[in-house]
């Protein structure tokens, strides 16, 4: 058992809630597609024992890790506090979803917004280059996934939350013309031609309180949660007119493949992955 443990690399996704995740299922069609040779786990972190999970984790062999809510911005903080290396995505997003450990190297990456612009272009025809773009959220994930819209060409991103400090905050990071917030009482008036939901209320269970003005005759909606069921927030597009929608299974599949080759300098192909896990939850 030791000798195997020392050939195979260890890597696990680290959130909370985690038991949701679809990332060990992921990762281990990947693994054996491409024959590498790896582990994959989920790791349930206390809220406020994040640093401490991954420290064990990283003394304890791990190869690497995939962050989720809610510690992408914590993940960010602990590696620059450890001297680590991060990369040009994760500095633009101020979060990050991948860690990869070495022997004398910590490297902290964001591959969630390369797996959004992958999935809505190739995937979903969307055409981002010109596009006006309604992020909902201004946390982890939105920051992960708003410098890829912006490299997208993007005509417009208004990022609208709740908190409309955070959404400034996110904006005055990107530092970009282009990118505006919104205060959440005023979205109806932001006449997207894509709306991205980028709010954890669809793993939480929570309504978004949306008026359906945001939805009706909109080209696209997109959430980035996947859930077995429609989530609430697709639901109601569907019913105030958005004439096309999809959940966030294709961006998770894409940019675990993305986190994947930033490991073991493989790409996998995304599409046979994400036609199983579509199939499985039907």
């Amino acid at each position: 058992m030791t000798e195997r443990r020392a050939m195979v690399a260890r890597y696990a996704v680290i959130g909370n809630p985690i038991a949701h995740s679809r990332s060990p299922a992921i990762h281990a069609a990947f693994a054996a597609q491409t024959g590498e040779h790896i582990e994959y786990g989920a790791l349930l972190a206390p809220p406020e024992g994040f640093r401490e999970t991954v420290e064990r984790f990283r003394s304890d062999g791990g190869s690497g890790l995939n962050v989720t809510l809610p510690f992408k911005e914590q993940a960010f903080d602990w590696v620059r506090e450890q001297g680590g290396v991060l990369t040009p995505r994760a500095l633009a997003a101020g979060a990050l979803n991948t860690l990869r450990f070495g022997a004398d190297a910590l490297l902290g990456d964001n591959t969630d917004g390369a797996g959004l612009v992958r999935d809505l272009q190739e995937r979903h025809g969307v055409a981002l280059a010109g596009a006006s773009v309604l992020l909902l959220g201004a946390g982890g994930a939105a920051r992960g996934v708003a410098p890829a819209l912006l490299a997208g060409q993007v005509q417009g991103l208004h990022v609208a939350n709740r908190t409309l400090a955070r959404a400034r905050e996110l904006v005055e990071r990107l530092s970009d013309a282009r990118a505006t917030a919104l205060d959440w009482s005023r979205i109806a008036q932001a006449a997207p031609t894509l709306v991205i939901n980028a709010t954890s209320a669809g793993i939480a269970g929570d309504g978004l309180e949306l008026p359906d003005a945001v939805f009706a005759g909109r080209p696209f909606c997109y959430d980035m949660v996947y859930a077995p069921r429609a989530t609430d927030f697709l639901e109601q597009a569907q019913r105030a007119g958005c004439r096309q929608r999809a959940d966030g299974l294709g961006m998770l599949v894409e940019q675990a493949a993305e986190s994947f080759f930033v490991w073991r300098g493989v790409r996998p192909a995304t599409g046979p992955v994400f036609r199983a896990l579509r199939e499985h939850a039907a």
